[in-house]
């Protein structure tokens, strides 16, 4: 019997820790998905990584005021499939991104939609789901 509670123990632990988890927050409560906003500035820091890449972009707000704004994108990986890699955008580059705003206008984030480099016309408007 305790033979038999330990194989099963372990097969159960086994089965727990191979089994592929995922958690994930939910975007709705972040971002406004029914909206758009569109930036154009510079770009300060791209951040290539898992579980979300960001960049960062100075540009103006609706006021005209200089704001540094946190966009999220999709995983490194993911990107990575989609030919965006860590040497696709570099500080200074100048960007137009759009996408989702957030709920709290002060944070000045949003999520990606569309990204694009005008002087060379590269340009991303995938998916991240």
């Amino acid at each position: 019997m305790k033979r038999s509670l330990l194989v099963l123990l372990i097969a159960g632990v086994a089965l727990v820790a191979g089994a592929r988890v995922q958690a994930h927050h939910s975007f709705a409560a972040t971002y406004f998905e029914d909206q758009n906003q569109k930036i154009e500035g510079n770009l300060v820091q791209f951040l290539f990584r898992n579980p979300h890449s960001f960049v960062h972009v100075e540009a103006p707000d609706k006021d005209g005021q200089m704001q540094r704004w946190a966009v999220e994108w999709g995983a490194g990986g993911q990107l990575n499939r989609q030919g965006v890699t860590r040497e696709s955008l570099h500080p200074g580059d100048h960007v137009i991104v759009t996408g989702n705003p957030g709920r709290n206008p002060a944070d000045h984030r949003m999520r990606m939609r569309t990204i694009v480099r005008p002087s060379d016309g590269w340009k991303w408007g995938g998916t991240f789901e």
